[in-house]
């Protein structure tokens, strides 16, 4: 793998975003999460944490791909590849955990709110949905992901209005989880929560989740289709 690696101990999975630059998100960038969240399965894990290289989750997604995309028809499978593995992360069966010291921009943020707990270590970093700044709209498949993480006061600045926030800040609104003051130990924050989710009955878990979550996500990816289509317009 290239974009990230894949670890197993103790029953935890850690998924590791590395590609030596900013984890920019693209097909094989896809191709490998879901390589990584189907070794998560067989290999039978009772926890899966996220988590990249000191400084740097993921910038989002691959700027320079994206004007290469010519059709609507080539925009339209990119996305549907984005949004299916994203809500993958969503509906994942397995408690899932967010856990770095880094800038997280776009789908880095994105794929963090997808995650069942979110922890950052309080350091100069930056969290954003820019999507809007950025002359791009947001579909219902990241809404829902996004507001699921982020308290309904703070929808407007965060997703409307691509309010960028410190992981301090963050915490303060309750976007954030967990703030680790001290960046070198969020790892260890990240294997003792996973530890203490062992408790929780497996099966009892992912159903829950998937009554909680499955409608929803399947009616956003869906319009997908539909909303692109409007907005190419």
């Amino acid at each position: 793998m290239t974009k990230m690696h894949y670890t197993i101990e103790d029953k935890i999975a850690l998924i590791t975003l590395d590609d030596g630059k900013v984890n920019v998100m693209n097909r094989e960038f896809f191709q490998e999460l879901n390589d990584c969240l189907d070794r998560t399965l067989s290999d039978k894990a009772s926890a899966l944490i996220f988590t990249g290289r000191q400084g740097i989750f993921s910038a989002g997604l691959d700027l320079k791909l994206l004007p290469t995309l010519s059709s609507i028809e080539e925009q339209l499978k990119f996305q549907k590849t984005f949004a299916s593995t994203m809500l993958r992360v969503y509906l994942f069966p397995v408690p899932t955990i967010a856990a770095y010291a880094g800038h997280s921009i776009a789908g880095g943020a994105i794929l963090s709110y997808a995650c069942d707990r979110f922890m950052v270590g309080d350091g100069p970093y930056k969290i954003q949905i820019n999507e809007v700044a950025n002359k791009m709209m947001l579909p219902s498949w990241i809404s829902l992901i996004c507001r699921s993480s982020i308290p309904h006061q703070y929808w407007k600045e965060a997703l409307l209005h691509a309010r960028a926030y410190s992981p301090r800040e963050a915490f303060e609104r309750g976007i954030v989880d967990d703030l680790i003051v001290e960046e070198n130990k969020v790892m260890e924050a990240a294997k003792a929560l996973a530890r203490d989710l062992f408790g929780l009955h497996g099966p009892a878990y992912a159903f829950t989740k998937k009554l909680m979550r499955r409608e929803e996500a399947d009616k956003a990816l869906e319009a997908l289709e539909k909303e692109l289509r409007e907005w190419a317009k």
